[in-house]
């Protein structure tokens, strides 16, 4: 009995199968499928196109709301690097000279400021350069050394690189008996293009400048109480001035947290040994 039944119903199911069907209701089937198929399609494009601009719209209005409610992140948009000049240091030159008793190697470099060259920039920077040129070729021509040795060795490094600013540090050592260090350093600003000098970058304040200098006597008085090896002259000894303060045109460059490192060259405010000498000014101090 059980097998009959399934005979017969096997039976029905290949009889339905056979059953012809018009072409006519085959084609309207296939143009059914078809289009369920594109409108599907056609509506997921809607709703991910929706969802897309809504996504962007709440992300413009988010950074919006939060530029205009959080200085802090105001600030932040403002460094944003794509909305800086792009800045670029290269070698423009190298003299070079080597003899028995003179040898110099002075590397000049050329800064641009996207793709152009910085003219102004690069006629101060070469200026610079050919001080330590004209005095080395005079010590060969009058022969000043006595018999002895005269050396100048001259390069360069960027020291600070941000949306604001360019500082181009050049280390130069003379050496002649004895070694001397010499730095300058080139603060660009990048909106103009131009020198920045420390005494303009704070607009020209004798207050700030005055409160720099008494930063630096008090930094210098206190690594002296800790560190019997350092030595500055914070005070006038004898023959030997003391350090007045600062008039503005000192080199200076800007460290990772933005604070004002004023650098002094070797002489000048310490004994030859302490070599190159740099104060960091904290911020409370220069309001900048």
């Amino acid at each position: 009995m059980e097998y009959r039944e399934k005979d017969t119903l096997s039976n029905l199911k290949k009889s339905y199968e056979e059953i012809p069907v018009p072409s006519s209701a085959h084609n309207a089937v296939l143009e059914g499928i078809q289009k369920g198929k594109k409108e599907k399609r056609i509506t997921t494009m809607i709703k991910i196109t929706k969802r897309s601009v809504l996504t962007t719209a709440a992300a413009v209005s988010i950074i919006a709301t939060m530029a205009n409610a959080s200085p802090v992140t105001a600030n932040a948009m403002e460094d944003i690097p794509v909305i800086s000049a792009i800045a670029k240091v290269v070698t423009f030159r190298t003299f070079e000279d080597s003899s028995d008793r003179y040898d110099a190697k002075i590397e000049i470099p050329k800064v641009s400021m996207d793709q152009k060259d910085n003219t102004s920039v690069n006629r101060s920077i070469e200026d610079y350069a050919n001080q330590f040129i004209g005095e080395y070729e005079k010590q060969i021509t009058d022969d000043l050394t006595d018999g002895g040795h005269y050396s100048v060795t001259s390069g360069y490094e960027v020291v600070t690189d941000n949306t604001k600013y360019l500082s181009l540090r050049i280390n130069t050592t003379v050496i002649m008996a004895s070694g001397a260090e010499y730095v300058k350093i080139f603060t660009i600003d990048k909106t103009s293009g131009e020198v920045i000098s420390l005494a303009d970058l704070l607009q020209k304040d004798n207050v700030i400048l005055s409160n720099i200098s008494d930063n630096i006597k008090m930094q210098m008085e206190k690594q002296m109480a800790e560190d019997d090896s350092k030595i500055y002259f914070s005070k006038s000894d004898g023959d030997v001035a003391g350090f007045k303060g600062i008039i503005g045109d000192e080199s200076y460059y800007f460290n990772e947290k933005g604070e004002i490192v004023i650098v002094f060259d070797e002489y000048e405010v310490a004994p030859g040994y302490m070599g190159v000498v740099e104060f960091t000014i904290p911020k409370s101090v220069t309001g900048y």
